[in-house]
Formats: structure tokens, sequence, C-alpha cells
């Protein structure tokens, strides 16, 4: 991975959009996302285990839909919590589908689920866009993460841990601590907070002149 730059959350929508336009399509990064995550993780896993994810309504949940079905596929045993409900965006909606036709328990919002007994966790809750103060379910959220690590659980936020701010770096109250975080195509100004842990840098394929623009 050559691209060492590092670029605001609007700077990578708009480099994303471009690479869209040139025909590397928003679901298919979001597949190159998700297995670049997954890759990252199984690396530190010799064989299966009981994995966790936890996923927002947005297209960082997808990246962590991708991953539970690659998980799944692989053999590990996979919950998703869908903890702010269903997805919103288009690409998210397509690979939450697509675990219908795999062993991956979901659960709802309403139906958290227990804290203990994970080999791994994903934070997929929120991605660059996030600003401000966690919501009560995000703070739910991040609270289980936080938990689960503390409990054993390795655990992996996807491009950014939730509640952290892309541009600042400024941690809400109650933000995910990570052990490894996988950032996309560019590195963020938060990717220097302690709450991202181990940063890697992961290629989704984004071609070259798609960053100037």
């Amino acid at each position: 991975m050559k691209n060492q730059a590092i670029v605001t959350a609007a700077q990578m929508k708009r480099i994303e959009q471009a690479a869209n336009e040139a025909g590397l399509l928003y679901i298919q990064m979001m597949e190159n996302a998700g297995r670049a995550a997954w890759a990252e993780l199984a690396r530190r896993f010799p064989a299966p285990g009981r994995l966790l994810v936890v996923a927002g309504k947005g297209n960082n949940g997808g990246d962590g839909f991708v991953m539970a079905r690659v998980a799944a596929k692989a053999g590990w045993q996979v919950c998703v919590w869908l903890a702010e409900g269903e997805p919103r965006t288009p690409d998210a909606c397509t690979n939450r589908a697509l675990l219908k036709e795999l062993p991956v328990t979901v659960l709802g919002p309403d139906d958290p689920p227990a804290s203990e007994g994970w080999d791994a966790a994903v934070d997929a809750l929120y991605g660059t866009g996030f600003h401000g103060a966690l919501r009560p379910a995000g703070q739910r959220a991040c609270d289980l993460l936080n938990r689960s690590r503390w409990a054993g659980a390795f655990l992996l936020a996807v491009d950014l841990p939730s509640g952290v701010a892309a541009d600042t770096g400024e941690a809400a109250e109650g933000a995910v601590g990570a052990d490894l975080t996988v950032c996309f195509d560019s590195r963020k100004p938060a990717h220097t907070a302690p709450c991202c842990g181990e940063v890697l840098l992961a290629d989704i394929g984004i071609p070259d002149a798609c960053h100037r623009v």
C-alpha cells in the first residue's frame, strides 16, 4: 500500500465518488473493505472461533456484514447485532440480505447479545461521518463493545472506532477503544488517537488518479 496521504472525511468521500465514477462501484469498495478487514482479523486466529459484529445503519455496517458473511463461510460462529436497527443505505441492505442464506445469528436493537464469550468483536457501528456526542443507542452499543474487549475479545474497528471524529480525533464519552483499526485507502487525522490501537491501512482498489480530486 503506497498511499500514505492523510485525508479528511469530506476528501475521502470525494475520492470514493471519483472511484465509483471511474468504474469501481461503491458496493465493490464495500466488498473489498470488508474482506480486507476480515483478512487482518483472520490472520490473528489460527482456527475459527466466535465472532460478534456490531453493525450500524450505514455503510460502516455494510462493511461489517461483508465480514460476517466471509467469517461464517470460514467456519466461524457469527452473531450480528443491528444496534440501531436495519440498515438504510442500498449497498448495506444488499449485504445484510446475503446473511439470510448463512448460519448467522442476527439480533435486533432490543435484543443485545452477551458481552462475554467472544473470541473477536467487530465495531462496524459508525464510520468517518461521526461527530459530536453518542446517541443513547450508540452509547449502549459502544459500551457492549468495550465490555466484550474487557472480557477478552480482540476488538477490531472498521475504519475508525465508533465515537471518534475522523477529522479531529476527538473521542466522545463512551467511545470504543480498539485493539486494531483497519482503515481504507487513506488515513484520516483521527488515526493517531490512542483509542484506535494498532492502525493498518488497507488497499480497497481505488485507482491513484482518484486521489487527485
